[in-house]
């Protein structure tokens, strides 16, 4: 066979996908919420980490054409050294824009009574809201107080101090009012039409992440995710980790976990099952395999390899090279998914919900890669190619 038959062979392999479906659990009319406090779990600097790769950082998903004011493009002329460089800025400023926002708990509007002061009683019909309007406090830390007809001074109640403000200092894009789109209508309208990125960024204007409706709508928001299995709308989004440790914390990865398999993400799959035996100390070692996993890449060297591979064409001698790109695999990354299949085996038959869609996908996926294995190794002994 020769190699231009070969290569044309294994894109209609690339492009095989798996047909078996995950039959979705409804979870309609059941909002689901956390029972505990989940910061210290989601800021642990290991989960941190596992939500980064499991997020994953492409380039052409972060800096994506969106609607914005300037759309103006800089041309600059600059040396390899300046380039390199550039390609580093640009990394970095993709992880600042894939910054998770944080995951707490629901604030108690505790509204504490700061004074009573009896002398003030029927001193007005009304009562006083005063608002700290000094420059440069930051939003959180601006108070709101309430001083009572009967003379009680004590903090606003967590909607009035929102409302206050947002009155004398504004945040931009968040409204004094609750915007139409987050009432049950036309929000059910949004998440009927996939529009889940958009819900989650307006969500993040308009609340904070300890309030209730942030909370309710979020989940209401990965629960019908969850159902459509359009996983890859939040994939290189900051809102994909934060959707995978809801799963995780609610024992309900499997459909999650499935995507990971169909779309060929074996060490994702194996992050987010390490993911789950750490939140609910499942006793399975996961550390060695996380260790193993470090010594081949990290986050940032497939970012690198995207932009080098735009802006630098393949050296059309490097048949090395031509043969890993053909295939979308090299020796290193066939060597990972052994490591990740062994692990996904063993929660797949210990502790999946969905044992026979979940074997079935991995079934497939052991033989696509079998093929594409065995087509690499032909290819790099025909043109005698050290793997």
């Amino acid at each position: 066979m020769s190699l231009l038959k070969q290569i044309n062979f294994l894109t209609n392999l690339r492009n095989a996908t798996v047909k078996t479906s995950l039959r979705a659990v409804s979870t309609k009319g059941v909002t689901l919420s956390y029972d505990k406090d989940p910061q210290p779990l989601f800021t642990d600097p290991e989960t941190q980490k596992l939500l980064k790769s499991i997020t994953q950082l492409r380039l052409s998903k972060v800096f994506r054409k969106r609607a914005v004011k300037d759309n103006s493009v800089e041309y600059k002329f600059m040396t390899s050294e300046d380039l390199e460089e550039e390609f580093r800025k640009t990394v970095e400023k993709a992880k600042l824009k894939l910054q998770m926002p944080p995951v707490v708990k629901i604030k108690e509007d505790e509204q504490k009574i700061i004074s009573e002061d009896k002398a003030l009683k029927d001193f007005s019909n009304t009562k006083f809201v005063i608002t700290d309007i000094t420059f440069g406090v930051r939003h959180t830390d601006r108070k709101v107080v309430v001083r009572e007809t009967d003379g009680t001074l004590r903090y606003a109640p967590m909607d009035v101090a929102k409302r206050m403000k947002q009155l004398y200092v504004p945040l931009e894009g968040r409204s004094i009012q609750t915007p139409k789109m987050f009432e049950d209508e036309h929000l059910q309208r949004c998440l009927d039409e996939l529009k889940y990125e958009f819900i989650l960024d307006r969500l993040l204007v308009q609340y904070d992440p300890y309030e209730p409706e942030f909370h309710r709508i979020s989940a209401k928001v990965y629960q019908h995710l969850n159902e459509t299995k359009e996983f890859e709308q939040l994939r290189s989004t900051r809102h994909f980790g934060p959707m995978a440790f809801f799963y995780a914390w609610h024992k309900t990865i499997d459909d999650l976990l499935y995507d990971m398999i169909r779309r060929d993400y074996l060490r994702n799959g194996a992050e987010l099952i390490a993911l789950y035996y750490k939140m609910h100390s499942v006793p399975e070692n996961y550390t060695d395999l996380l260790a193993t996993l470090d010594q081949y890449n990290n986050l940032e060297e497939p970012a690198l390899k995207e932009l080098q591979s735009t802006l630098k064409p393949a050296i059309k001698d490097d048949i090395h090279e031509e043969i890993e790109t053909a295939i979308g695999k090299s020796a290193k990354d066939f060597e990972v998914d052994e490591l990740c299949l062994k692990f996904i085996d063993n929660y797949v038959a210990t502790h999946a919900l969905k044992k026979v869609q979940l074997e079935l996908a991995i079934q497939t996926l052991k033989e696509i890669n079998a093929e594409k294995k065995q087509l690499y190794e032909g290819l790099s002994k025909a043109h005698g190619v050290q793997k």
